[in-house]
């Protein structure tokens, strides 16, 4: 039988980016999704593409511990992945309590809800490869320490040790992907250096690099994402040996952020060159996964190139600016 099959499902962040793509795979695998929803954002994908009217909506966020404990029991919550976060590094920088608040302590309370509901039987934590922090060896493997130093990768490794402690501590079943950078339709962040240059483009405007053009990243497609979270849920069931373990999702490619903007401008068909601002700060350098384990362990393979992901990505982004443009004309 389909594991999703009539499996009620409990997300958290369904209206950001990766969260519209893992949203459609789970009904589209016939899974009861349940999403907590705090802010209400008409021009999210899972919106627009009218899967929310699929879906329970909880209303609220992540500090209010008793809604997410009623909703894990009314909707008996066999599966839970937690997606959402303050995921924009700028704004980590400028306000690190607002994100320390989401990401740590709406963990901590997403997780101690779990611990007090019975029927919870998988429990899928989304940390990042901004958990591990600046390191002089590279790639990150597992084994590598979470040192994060400034406010968003902090955040992001003091949320990864706190699952780790709600399993060791109280046995949840819980295991944690660390992912590279996201990327995809759907996201609306444009000071993102993959939005931001589509539209860049898409208007005949220089796309413009916050950075020096040499911070190197993984970039991994939104589907391999959901793919990722899907298959580990499914292993926690399957496979106990993933239970309290963590897991990189990787294209285990080498990206620098001029290389990235050539790749899209390749895929525009545009020569626009980009302007170099040189001004980020309080970021790393270069970061890279190894995902052998995740290959190993899980047989999961990612399903997109960077070429293929990127394909897809110009050509959602094209559609949705060409009807954003007739929409404001017709309101003219």
């Amino acid at each position: 039988m389909n594991f999703w099959d009539r499996r009620p499902v409990f997300v958290t962040g369904a209206t950001g980016l990766v969260g519209h793509a893992l949203t459609r795979r789970l009904l589209n695998a016939g899974a009861e999704v349940v999403c907590l929803v705090r802010d209400w954002v008409p021009q999210s994908e899972v919106v627009r593409s009218e899967l929310i009217d699929r879906c329970r909506v909880v209303r609220g966020d992540l500090s209010d511990r008793d809604l997410i404990e009623r909703a894990l029991g009314e909707y008996e919550i066999q599966t839970v992945i937690h997606l959402a976060a303050q995921t924009i590094v700028g704004i980590a920088n400028r306000n690190p309590i607002s994100t320390f608040e989401s990401n740590i302590a709406g963990t901590w309370n997403l997780l101690e809800a779990c611990r007090r509901s019975p029927k919870v039987t998988e429990i899928v934590l989304a940390s990042s490869d901004k958990a591990y922090g600046d390191q002089t060896v590279l790639p990150y493997t597992e084994e590598t320490p979470l040192q994060g130093r400034h406010p968003y990768d902090v955040s992001k490794s003091c949320a990864d040790l706190i699952a780790q402690t709600y399993f060791e501590t109280y046995k949840l079943p819980i295991a944690i992907t660390r992912c590279g950078n996201f990327y995809g339709p759907g996201d609306l962040n444009w000071n993102r250096i993959v939005p931001g240059t589509i539209r860049s483009l898409h208007f005949h405007e220089a796309p413009v690099i916050r950075s020096d053009g040499k911070f190197v990243r993984d970039y991994f497609y939104v589907e391999d994402g959901a793919f990722a979270y899907t298959t580990l849920a499914e292993a926690i069931a399957c496979k106990q040996r993933v239970v309290g373990e963590a897991f990189n999702f990787s294209n285990e490619i080498q990206v620098d952020v001029l290389h990235l903007v050539k790749q899209i401008q390749e895929a525009m068909g545009s020569k626009i060159e980009p302007v170099i601002l040189n001004e980020a700060s309080h970021e790393i350098r270069h970061q890279f996964l190894d995902a052998s384990k995740a290959r190993k362990v899980l047989s999961w393979e990612p399903q997109y190139t960077l070429e293929q992901g990127l394909k897809e990505t110009v050509e959602w982004y094209s559609a949705y600016l060409l009807e954003h443009e007739r929409s404001l004309a017709v309101q003219r």
